[in-house]
C-alpha cells in the first residue's frame, strides 16, 4: 500500500470533490435523512478532522448508474470549475458490466479524463475494480475487471496518482461487506473502503480496514437457496430489466452535494 500513497499528511487537504457512480454516491449505505452516506462522505469526515473546524469543504457529484462518458461530460467540468485540492475519480465500472464492452477502450477514455483532471487538480485519487471471484453474476466478468484494473494502475503511474486498490482489499470480498442487492457495498463495506482511502492519502486511521471479520456459523444449504431466490427476484431481475429497457437507476437523480461546502 505504501507505493500507492503519493502524499504526506503534513499538509492536510482543504477541499475535496468526489466524482463517480453509485459506488461513490454511497448506494448501500443509507443515512438518517434518506440520502446515502458512503465511503466518500466518510473519507471527507476523516479529512476534515485534519483541519480546524469549518476549514474544510466537500462536494460529492457522483450519481448512481452513470457511465464513464456521462461522468466525464456531467461531473468533470464541474470539478474543474470548483477547483478542489483533492478529487477521487472512480468511473468505468458500469461500462465494464455492459455486454460487449471493451476494457481497453474504456481505459483509453478514462485516461483522457485523468489527464484533464491532473492538469488542473493537485491530487487525483483513482480506484481499481473489485475482485468479483466470489460474487454471483459478476464473477464471470472477473477477467474484464482485472484487465481494466491493470489499466487503471498503469494510468496512475503515468500521471502520478494515488491508487485506492479495491482489488487487493481482501476484507471487502466477505459477503458482509456487501448489501442485500449484492451489487453495492454495505455500511461496513463503505467504512472499510473509506479507511483504506484515508491510509492511501497518508492519514492515520483508528482501525485496520483489512482486519478479519468475526467468524460466523455456516448456514444450512436450504437457507442459502432461499436467500438466493429472494435476491434474484428482488434485485437481479429488476437490474436485468432496466438494462433491457435502456433505463438507469440514476435517471432523474441529481448529485447530493454539488457545491464545495463546509463539512
Amino acid at each position: 500500500m505504501a507505493a500507492d500513497s503519493k502524499r504526506n499528511n503534513s499538509d492536510a487537504f482543504e477541499s475535496f470533490a468526489a466524482v463517480g457512480d453509485s459506488f461513490t454516491e454511497g448506494v448501500g449505505d443509507p443515512g438518517p435523512d434518506g440520502a446515502f452516506v458512503g465511503w466518500a462522505d466518510r473519507l471527507a469526515v476523516l479529512l476534515s478532522d485534519q483541519r480546524a473546524e469549518h476549514d474544510f469543504r466537500y462536494a460529492n457529484l457522483a450519481v448512481r448508474g452513470r457511465l464513464l462518458d456521462q461522468i466525464v461530460e456531467e461531473q468533470v467540468p464541474r470539478v474543474l470549475e470548483l477547483g478542489p485540492e483533492l478529487v477521487t475519480f472512480c468511473a468505468g465500472g458500469n461500462d465494464i458490466l455492459r455486454p460487449g464492452s471493451d476494457p481497453d477502450d474504456v481505459a483509453a477514455r478514462y485516461e483522457a479524463a485523468v489527464a484533464d483532471l491532473t492538469a488542473s487538480v493537485g491530487t487525483v485519487l483513482v480506484c481499481t475494480g473489485f475482485d468479483t471471484r466470489g460474487m454471483p453474476v459478476l464473477r464471470h466478468l472477473r477477467g474484464k475487471i482485472a484487465t481494466y484494473t491493470a489499466h487503471v494502475r498503469a494510468i496512475a503511474d503515468r500521471y502520478d496518482c494515488p491508487v485506492l486498490d479495491l482489488w487487493s482489499l481482501r476484507s471487502i470480498q466477505d459477503r458482509r461487506a456487501w448489501g442485500t442487492d449484492r451489487l453495492h457495498l454495505s455500511p461496513d463495506g463503505h467504512t472499510r473502503v473509506a479507511l483504506r482511502a484515508a491510509q492511501v492519502l497518508g492519514l492515520e486511521v483508528c482501525a485496520d480496514p483489512d482486519q478479519p471479520w468475526p467468524p460466523v456459523a455456516q448456514r444450512p444449504a436450504a437457507a442459502v437457496r432461499r436467500d438466493n431466490i429472494h435476491w434474484a427476484r428482488e434485485h437481479l431481475v429488476p437490474w436485468i430489466g432496466r438494462r433491457l429497457r435502456g433505463e438507469s437507476s440514476g435517471d432523474h437523480v441529481e448529485p447530493k452535494r454539488p457545491d464545495l461546502l463546509p463539512l
